[in-house]
């Protein structure tokens, strides 16, 4: 009977041959191929186990791992509908019932920050349009901005009010209501400040500078190219021409009378004397100073509005961006899981090149 393979149970005879019963001939032994036995097939035997095991830590980890996302994905969505979901919003208020309209103006006016025409106008829109809405309020803290907008925005407001005779549009000033902000606000039937709000700097800007000789110091030369005589005209490695500089006042100048006219329009006789107080000169005043010169008129905020109205339920109408309005919702509800508060601020892009100051 064979012996090979040899019993892994029992230690191999080395010197055990073939039966030679057949075969009367004498054979050499033959050797046989020498086996650790059953050390051998004990480390193959702790290999593969070593295997299935890692095999199933796998299949484990990853049923807990789809698990664990399973958990995170229906949080997130979960937080997700606590924070989408409207706290004071106008869709959970009712509009119908007497109430101020309130839409703020807050930074810089541009077409890519918050307070852009588009968004203001149709908030603007909205709060005249609302039934029960008995006065409309511009709660404006903003430098300025692009004239562009600021216009669009003031003609939006003098149409609404010519359009809702019945409903009285309120500009409230609070730190700062000036250059397209006082823009805006001069549309208003009536403009309230606080005593040391800045109002005014009715005038245009646009900055530009030299810097040929910074340049020339550090060996770097301008190797633009153009196709058009003045192209480069606001190049900052060279002077103005005197026919360029005349050029670029007259645009300055243009775009300074639309801002004047609109002051005019809005405030009519209440501006005092605007050549000898020189109110078109780009100065600023506080706002007790604003009263004076016709500029605003009643020192006051919200509040006392809403005394004055005997009105103390407000609307806010001022469009929220989807985003930011996420990410802040999304941290308070972070915050108050955790026992802590986080605060997200999105900071406005850069101002455009040419803006009212």
């Amino acid at each position: 009977m064979s012996n090979w393979p040899p019993d892994p149970n029992q230690t191999p005879d080395n010197n055990s041959a073939p039966n030679n019963s057949d075969n009367k001939t004498p054979q050499t032994p033959r050797s046989l191929p020498i086996s650790s036995g059953g050390r051998e097939w004990h480390l193959l035997e702790k290999t593969l186990l070593a295997s299935i095991e890692e095999q199933r830590r796998a299949r484990r980890w990853r049923v807990v791992s789809k698990v664990l996302s399973l958990a995170t994905l229906l949080l997130l969505i979960f937080l997700l509908s606590r924070s989408c979901a409207p706290t004071d919003s106008i869709s959970t208020v009712d509009v119908a019932s007497p109430h101020i309209a309130v839409v703020d103006i807050k930074g810089v006016i541009s077409a890519d920050d918050a307070a852009n025409s588009y968004d203001v106008s149709e908030a603007l829109t909205e709060a005249f349009e609302a039934k029960g809405s008995k006065a409309v309020v511009l709660n404006i803290n903003s430098p300025g901005g692009s004239p562009v907008q600021s216009d669009e925005i003031w003609q939006t407001m003098m149409q609404l009010r010519k359009d809702h005779p019945e409903k009285k549009l309120y500009a409230v000033i609070g730190d700062m209501g000036a250059s397209g902000a006082y823009y805006i606000a001069s549309a208003a039937d009536q403009i309230y400040v606080n005593p040391s709000s800045l109002v005014g700097s009715i005038g245009v800007i646009m900055p530009g500078y030299n810097i040929k000789g910074l340049m020339d110091k550090a060996g770097v030369k301008d190797a633009t190219l153009t196709a058009g005589e003045y192209k480069d005209i606001l190049s900052m490695s060279r002077d103005l021409s005197d026919f360029e500089k005349q050029h670029i006042e007259s645009v300055l100048n243009n775009t300074h009378k639309h801002f004047i006219d609109a002051v005019k329009q809005g405030r009519g006789n209440r501006l005092k004397d605007p050549e000898q107080n020189k109110l078109f000169t780009g100065l600023f005043w506080t706002g007790e100073q604003a009263i004076d010169l016709g500029l605003a008129d009643k020192k006051g905020s919200l509040m006392t509005l809403e005394k004055e109205l005997k009105i103390d339920n407000v609307i806010d109408y001022t469009p929220v961006d989807p985003v930011k309005m996420f990410l802040n919702n999304f941290a308070l509800q972070l915050g108050s899981g955790i026992g802590s508060s986080v605060e997200l601020k999105l900071l406005p892009e850069e101002q455009s090149s040419a803006e009212m100051r």
